[in-house]
């Protein structure tokens, strides 16, 4: 398994800054994100891409991912066709800069359940869409990891497991974030019934009492056994990144990766 770190975890730094310090301090990989601002937008071009991919083989690490938090206001499930449009466009552009980018996968968000939104007509966009975009992340040659967040949304492993597998495409997989089952499951658990389906893996840990988004702790410092969390891994022959998604929390320096590198000198062993 391979040591990787989001470039949410670096404020206010460019993507040559964030590799040349993730290189630094012993990561392989950085994932990149596709945000509303910033040096990789729905507005930035291949050329831009392009030299961002530069910047990373100057600095000896690997890109692997494109993330992005998008989906949080253009949700593919959302009630609006037009947004549900734009969902569409977020995803095709996601598997382009991944595809220039050379990556292997994206993390996409497939569905938000709100008060406006059933969990059945939810579940039924989201398949579609998926569905509809699967042939095109095949002939980008990345595959869609769709990651299970707090958008009520994916509530067991089973309904995870079935979801990928009635879509039925190898270019549909599992983006498995540990932290985000800890509120009321246990991660090893669900790598286990997701096996070969993960494409990626997600680090961070939780306090399961505290119950809110106030419960993500530093790695290390909250409930997940990493120890049982990597002998799934493993029992499922995962070898691919571990990314640390962690945030600096609005400091403009590398607490948040000095942090996580320090994690991972620990848990990787």
């Amino acid at each position: 398994m391979k040591k990787g770190i989001s470039y949410w975890a670096y404020s206010g730094k460019t993507y040559r800054q964030a590799f040349g310090y993730a290189k630094q301090k012993g990561f392989d990989g950085v994932e990149v994100t596709l945000d509303s601002e910033g040096e990789i937008t729905m507005k930035t071009t291949d050329e831009q891409v392009l030299k961002i991919k530069e910047q990373a083989e100057e600095a000896d690490i690997a890109l692997y991912s494109v993330a992005t938090g998008l989906y949080w206001n253009c949700p593919l499930t959302s009630n609006d066709l037009k947004i549900r449009r734009q969902a569409k466009d977020i995803v095709r552009r996601q598997l382009e800069i991944a595809s220039l980018l050379k990556c292997d996968s994206i993390l996409v968000v497939p569905a938000l359940v709100d008060e406006n939104t059933a969990y059945d007509i939810a579940y039924d966009r989201a398949f579609d869409a998926i569905c509809e975009l699967a042939p095109y992340a095949e002939e980008c040659g990345v595959a869609i990891g769709l990651e299970n967040v707090w958008n009520k949304f994916f509530l067991s492993p089973l309904e995870y497991r079935d979801f990928i597998d009635k879509i039925g495409s190898p270019y549909v997989k599992a983006y498995f974030d540990v932290g985000n089952v800890v509120y009321d499951g246990y991660p090893e658990q669900w790598i286990r019934i997701l096996g070969s389906r993960i494409c990626k893996i997600h680090i961070k840990d939780y306090v399961r009492e505290n119950r809110t988004l106030a419960g993500f702790v530093d790695i290390g410092m909250g409930d997940i056994d990493f120890k049982k969390v990597f002998s799934a891994l493993e029992q499922v022959g995962y070898n691919d990144f571990c990314t640390a998604e962690v945030f600096p929390a609005g400091q403009e320096n590398y607490e948040a990766v000095d942090k996580a590198a320090a994690a991972y000198g620990r848990i990787f062993k």
